[in-house]
């Protein structure tokens, strides 16, 4: 039983947050199970582990992101920024320990301890992002705009260095994003934007995978790597074999020999399985919830707090807006994870997070609770 204390803080946080966001975070939640049990199974089976060994993992996984959620969701915003700070400092000493120690996955350091940590170093830097360019447009004798800028290069590079192409451009889309908002004059939006260009003329440039991937997403019969399209054009016929409607659930035949139908292409599955109707409703979902954060954003009075639901939401939507694309053929492969759907415990645990973070910075709150100092009554 709780308290009456308990009783109190509980009904003034569930009358300040936004039900709407919330429920639709909680269906992409059990739509992420039920489409593990469509996707996850034969993938178990071809690599010889129990038909519900992903489904089991996923459900277990579930839990703490629902407990992470719902933690983060009480925070004020600077408990929100200090929390953010902490992650970010732990994720990107996890990437330096990754680089250094950790296990070699397809070309990649990225795991260390069982974890990805560049996913929880995401939501932390989309606060710390905020932080700085909110500051920076309140504050003269703080140098916000000055931080946000070095934060961008901060993060990268460690990711750069894994190499994890694919986080990079998110992190850098959603920064871009952040200094659009802040106002910034267009010759530093011109300067950035023709830098983000030339990084990526570099990577096609020096690095044989991203230039081998663009190559074959141009052209699928260019070179002798061709084969690597498979998975994309497996995709492809996912969707064709579903139709509108769908095969019927555990009826595909395609994510039997689809490498990552559990994780990167479950949305093909869904496809197939479901129908190209279930994939446009799943999609709408997405849609709810990224214009439902920027609505909320929108009608924020405080500035840290519209940066960081705007930032948030824009991560979530992009990161989307990725995985969907890449299934439809639509760009080259990044191997980025469907949001609460694919099966992978820190990409659903960070996820949690940055939902956490979306639900405390845009709950209803009184002016004076936004304030960081406190008022002091006038002296007589």
């Amino acid at each position: 039983m709780m308290s009456r204390a308990e009783r109190s803080t509980f009904s003034r946080w569930w009358w300040t947050i936004d039900h709407a966001l919330l429920a639709a975070l909680g269906l992409l939640m059990v739509l992420g199970i039920v489409l593990s049990l469509a996707a996850s199974p034969a993938v178990a089976e071809r690599i010889g582990l129990p038909t519900f060994h992903f489904v089991n993992h996923q459900v277990a996984f579930l839990f703490p992101a629902v407990l992470v959620l719902l933690v983060t969701s009480f925070l004020s915003p600077r408990d929100v920024r200090r929390a953010a700070l902490l992650s970010y400092v732990l994720g990107m000493g996890l990437i330096i320990v990754a680089l250094m120690f950790g296990h070699e996955v397809k070309g990649s350091k990225r795991w260390i301890f069982g974890l990805q940590p560049s996913e929880f170093v995401k939501p932390a830097f989309v606060i710390l992002a905020a932080w700085a360019f909110s500051e920076g447009a309140k504050r003269r004798d703080v140098p916000g705009n000055t931080l946000a800028v070095l934060l961008l290069p901060m993060t990268i590079v460690p990711l750069i260095l894994q190499p994890d192409f694919g986080q990079t451009m998110l992190v850098s889309l959603v920064w871009a994003c952040l200094f659009f908002m802040a106002g910034l004059h267009w010759f530093w939006v011109g300067g950035i934007g023709g830098a983000g260009m030339a990084g990526v003329f570099m990577a096609y440039k020096f690095v044989p995978h991203v230039r081998a991937r663009i190559m074959h997403f141009v052209d699928p019969s260019n070179g002798p790597g061709a084969s690597d399209t498979f998975q994309v054009d497996t995709a492809v016929d996912s969707f064709v074999n579903g139709s509108w409607f769908g095969v019927g659930p555990g009826e595909g035949t395609f994510k039997r020999i689809l490498p990552d139908s559990h994780t990167d292409f479950v949305f093909a599955v869904t496809g197939e399985e479901f129908g190209l109707l279930a994939c446009m409703g799943l999609a709408g979902i997405f849609a709810f919830v990224v214009l439902r954060g920027l609505t909320l954003a929108g009608r924020n009075q405080d500035p840290f707090c519209r940066f960081a639901a705007a930032g948030l939401v824009t991560l979530f939507g992009v990161q989307s807006c990725i995985n969907m694309a890449v299934n439809l053929r639509l760009m080259p492969a990044k191997g980025m994870t469907l949001p609460f759907i694919s099966y992978g415990g820190s990409s659903v645990i960070s996820l949690a997070l940055g939902m956490g973070f979306l639900i405390s910075v845009t709950r209803k709150r009184p002016s004076a609770a936004l304030t960081d100092v406190p008022l002091r009554p006038r002296r007589a």
